[in-house]
């Protein structure tokens, strides 16, 4: 049965989210009686754990499922409505006689509770899943260094509405010199230089992602099958979910969008999306093709776009970011203005508009049927 009143899928804090996802242990079981419910606490005295249910198919474990929210912080409230969407109205899809199933609550349970896309550490999660941990390099994208100043101010907000003008004259300077293509490329792609700076990605792999990959690893050791989604808010228009794939995966955008009769799907390249260093789903692709070559994987995000993809959305998304965290580290002189920097970044990640929640399960709908509709990859007997 289809829920009916979206508003309650969205949870309203971290505590809630937990508590429900942990409640749905009884509708897993109803269909996967021995499933169970792990944690691994990330900080016990603060009452944070990254959750997980696990399923292992009854009879021939051929295919597994997983579904992993919260890898942002900030992100994870969409995604945990977005796991409520698939274990009410998707687990019957499953087959728990050759289907295993593996659901992840909050991987950046400290990010989620205090409404941070990164870790307790100023790390970006999808920026640290790196093969070998040397690649945690302070060399790596040297074009950062060169718009340091500009995205990671060293000073309290004095006014927001300065800090807005500030934010777009600095913005202007940063596009004449070293340009757009520089400036979206040094921000997005990661770095390991600054730990106070946006989209830091560790000086060393960190305790949430090492509690994934041990998690992926067993997977690939158990099934000759992976499938995994991954929820993230951000980036896109508006009112339509891209589902996102890593350049590492071998079938074209087109093949996929019309084996899933999705109607935006794109691959993490520069040209469709970004290019990103230590992205969580490229590690997948990796230790499939190091370790694994014989199992078959499918892996892709669904990013929701939050304020849409126009310049001006852009711009905007580009200023949150960069206010919030410079808030963090320095403050707000105005107490006001600190609410109207963390206002702006709600929305940029956790948006409560009706209709785009409406439009958002809509969407996720559309692209569970099709992965799960999809002959190619849920047919035992399809080529990888």
């Amino acid at each position: 049965m289809r829920q009916t009143d979206i508003t309650q899928l969205f949870p309203k804090t971290y505590t809630d989210s937990r508590a429900r996802f942990r409640g749905d242990l009884s509708l897993v079981q109803g269909r996967w009686p021995d499933a169970e419910l792990a944690q691994h606490w990330i900080a016990p005295e603060d009452d944070l754990s990254i959750d997980w249910i696990q399923a292992q198919a009854a009879v021939n474990p051929r295919k597994l499922f997983i579904l992993t929210t919260g890898l942002h912080g900030a992100e994870g409230h969409v995604g945990s409505a977005m796991m409520r969407l698939f274990v009410e109205e998707y687990l019957p899809r499953l087959n728990p006689q050759n289907t295993g199933l593996l659901l992840v609550h909050a991987i950046n349970p400290w990010g989620m509770k205090h409404m941070r896309r990164v870790n307790p550490h100023n790390v970006d999660l999808n920026r640290n899943f790196l093969w070998d941990e040397a690649d945690l390099n302070p060399a790596i994208n040297p074009n950062y260094t060169l718009l340091n100043h500009f995205l990671n101010p060293q000073k309290p907000i004095g006014r927001y509405a300065a800090a807005n003008w500030a934010f777009l004259f600095q913005l202007i300077r940063s596009l004449i010199s070293p340009g757009e293509s520089v400036l979206r490329s040094a921000m997005l792609m990661g770095q390991y230089r600054y730990p106070q700076g946006v989209y830091y990605g560790g000086g060393e792999i960190q305790e949430e992602t090492r509690v994934l990959m041990k998690l992926f690893r067993g997977a690939f050791e158990n099934y000759d099958q992976v499938i995994h989604l991954d929820m993230h808010t951000g980036y896109g228009p508006r009112y339509q979910m891209s589902l996102v794939n890593s350049p590492l995966e071998r079938r074209s955008p087109q093949t996929l969008a019309h084996a899933f009769d999705y109607p935006l799907v794109i691959a993490a390249t520069p040209d469709e999306f970004y290019t990103i260093q230590g992205d969580m789903v490229d590690w997948v692709y990796r230790l499939h093709e190091v370790e694994f070559p014989a199992k078959r994987l499918y892996s892709a995000a669904f990013e929701f776009g939050t304020l849409g993809d126009s310049l001006t959305a852009s711009i905007r998304s580009m200023r949150a970011i960069i206010l919030e965290n410079r808030a963090y580290w320095f403050g707000t002189l105005n107490p006001g203005d600190e609410r109207l920097v963390k206002t702006e970044f709600q929305v940029l990640f956790s948006p409560k508009e009706g209709v785009w929640r409406e439009k958002a399960v809509a969407d996720a709908r559309q692209a569970f049927e099709g992965i799960l509709t999809a002959e190619s990859y849920f047919d035992e007997r399809a080529d990888s």
